[in-house]
């Protein structure tokens, strides 16, 4: 068995590399599929994802116990303009940063910050959206672990970092 396992331990950081990337692609490909439903066509944002944002994540008729509510006057479905202007720009900020933060991580480029980012967004979410253990332990999780091991580790030998020596811990 301990032959087995120095074995395998060899081996693996020949796989390295494929593990990173098949990390960033994976975790990308749930942010940016989310950040393609804001937008309705080029620079055009989705007027529909404001009302999603505002009765579903910060202002819902039914209040998740924990979630961050911005409306305590909901009378005739009329909200405040600051509240209105505060929940619009969450949502213009998520639909960025959703398209933008993945697209960098599939390139390998400025991969730390990027995964740091979407961590924090996948935070956010959790804490001030879905907080129950539920959508953390359903899915916010694994979010979380393999941004957190692309931030420790960075973004592995197939990477724009590593090609352009951003990747100072792990020179190629």
């Amino acid at each position: 068995m301990r032959t087995v396992y120095a074995w395998l331990a060899s081996k693996a950081d020949l796989a390295e590399p494929a593990a990173l990337l098949l990390a960033r692609l994976a975790v990308a490909r749930v942010f940016f599929m989310s950040g393609l439903t804001k937008w309705s066509g080029f620079l055009s944002f989705n007027p529909d994802k404001y009302d999603l944002f505002l009765y579903e994540f910060f202002c819902p008729e039914e209040t998740r116990p924990g979630a961050l509510v911005l409306c305590t006057d909901q009378a005739e479905g009329t909200y405040a303009p600051t509240t209105q202007w505060i929940v619009e720009r969450f949502a213009n900020v998520a639909g960025i940063m959703e398209i933008l933060l993945p697209v960098l991580l599939v390139l390998g480029f400025t991969s730390r910050l990027a995964a740091t980012g979407l961590l924090a967004m996948t935070l956010v979410i959790e804490r001030l959206v879905f907080p129950d253990a539920d959508s953390w332990w359903g899915s916010h999780a694994w979010w979380a672990a393999i941004l957190f091991v692309l931030v420790t580790r960075g973004p592995g030998a197939w990477s724009l970092d590593r090609l352009l020596g951003l990747d100072g811990a792990r020179k190629a």
